[in-house]
């Protein structure tokens, strides 16, 4: 009876924290080996991946595959469209839609381009069943609003916009 609520928890906090940090760690890593070795970073790189699948798509459709916030994938395109690596044009159907599609540069780029940790990272979500992805996806927005951390985060390590 004289265990404390901390010292009960202890195990599962270690483990929740490990989880945490190895993912991190990887996805870290796995940047800095991107930039060192493409000169992009690791979700310019998912960004052109997803890209690369598709014919054409528009900053919603490429927000939607990436499972990020429309406003986070439009700062990375918009980066990629400044590299020359990502063109943006007016969708001929709809003149307010603009549609990104990778130019020749951007499909260089990805010849030589390592894994993406970040798909690693969705196949191993995905690889769980759809309660597993609820519960721990559950788990983590109440810990990050706990947290008081923003509600619409950018995509991994991508610096957000300072304008």
């Amino acid at each position: 009876m004289g265990t404390n609520v901390f010292e009960r928890s202890a195990d599962d906090v270690q483990r929740v924290l490990d989880g945490l940090r190895r993912i991190v760690q990887g996805l870290r890593e796995s940047s800095r080996e991107t930039e060192r070795r493409t000169n992009l970073t690791a979700a310019q790189l998912f960004v052109l991946r997803q890209l690369a699948d598709g014919d054409s798509l528009s900053v919603n459709d490429l927000a939607h595959r990436t499972f990020t916030h429309q406003s986070s994938v439009s700062v990375v395109a918009a980066r990629l469209a400044a590299r020359g690596l990502v063109e943006r044009r007016r969708d001929a159907r709809d003149r307010r839609r603009r549609i990104l599609t990778l130019t020749t540069a951007g499909h260089q780029a990805l010849k030589t381009a390592p894994p993406s940790a970040q798909e690693r990272l969705i196949a191993a979500i995905l690889s769980t069943t759809p309660a597993v992805r609820r519960s721990v996806g559950h788990a983590l927005a109440v810990m990050a609003d706990q947290m008081t951390v923003d509600r619409r985060p950018s995509m991994f390590f991508e610096e957000r916009s300072r304008s």
